[in-house]
């Protein structure tokens, strides 16, 4: 069995202080409870989704935040006016078009700056281990070695997720491959990521997903995984939510 070397913060490892939050996305599976509002405002545990992954930015020092809106983003967006008075907030206007992952960070490229940046999906809700998770991912962060640093945890403990894996790491954490048809993939992607705005060129029109610029610094060797070392769920569905209350609970 392949074994992936324990990382931990080293000093200097500072966490961006950018991010972008995706919070455009339809919340179809989480219907009925995304009739009258965004899924980012669907409660979990006593409160959005989207305050979750608040309460983590602000914890590891982010000081600006992009989120981009479009399924009801009136809502969503009065939700964060004045919300957070220590974080900045963007709103990337989606409202005309969803642009997916890909087309959305191309949409708010001009709001993001030249450094690496976080990325966030509203969408997903996890624990930390003995170091913040943020903050360990940003320790991992090497400039001249990465394009994109993604933040996986084992299959087995993919909380409420349904597929079958994503990716495949070297013991070094490069991303050496994906999920092969048919088969399963030892890692899932969290929804959490480093990214440098470099890896943000030439583009297609329209909508597209992040997986055009994983795919460029994965063949060219400039894309890693930082395994989580806390718990994660994916909480997706209406279903999903009372299972990630229990094990939040339980601790």
């Amino acid at each position: 069995m392949t074994r992936l070397r324990s990382l931990r913060p080293e000093p200097g490892g500072r966490v961006p202080e950018t991010a972008m939050v995706m919070a455009a996305g339809l919340g179809k599976r989480m219907r009925p409870l995304t009739a009258t509002r965004p899924k980012p405002l669907v409660e979990v545990a006593g409160k959005p989704l989207i305050d979750h992954v608040f309460d983590r930015l602000r914890a590891a020092g982010v000081r600006r935040a992009v989120v981009n809106v479009h399924y009801l983003g009136d809502l969503l967006e009065a939700h964060l006016v004045n919300r957070y008075a220590d974080i900045e907030i963007l709103i990337s206007d989606e409202r005309a078009q969803l642009m997916e992952t890909g087309g959305g960070l191309v949409q708010a490229r001009h709001l993001l700056g030249d450094d690496p940046i976080l990325v966030v999906n509203s969408d997903n809700l996890w624990l930390d281990g003995p170091v913040d998770a943020l903050k360990l991912l940003a320790a991992r962060w090497d400039d001249a070695q990465m394009d994109a640093l993604l933040q996986v945890v084992p299959y087995a403990r993919a909380n409420n997720h349904k597929g079958q894996g994503d990716f495949r790491l070297a013991p070094d954490g490069q991303i050496v491959g994906r999920r092969r048809e048919g088969g399963t993939a030892p890692f899932v992607y969290t929804g959490v990521q480093i990214l440098h705005p470099r890896i943000i060129a030439d583009w297609p029109e329209g909508p597209f997903s992040t997986n055009l610029f994983w795919n460029r610094a994965i063949e060219a060797g400039r894309a890693f995984g930082q395994v989580h070392q806390g718990l994660w769920f994916d909480v997706g569905t209406p279903q999903a939510i009372a299972k990630t209350e229990v094990l939040i609970a339980d601790g």
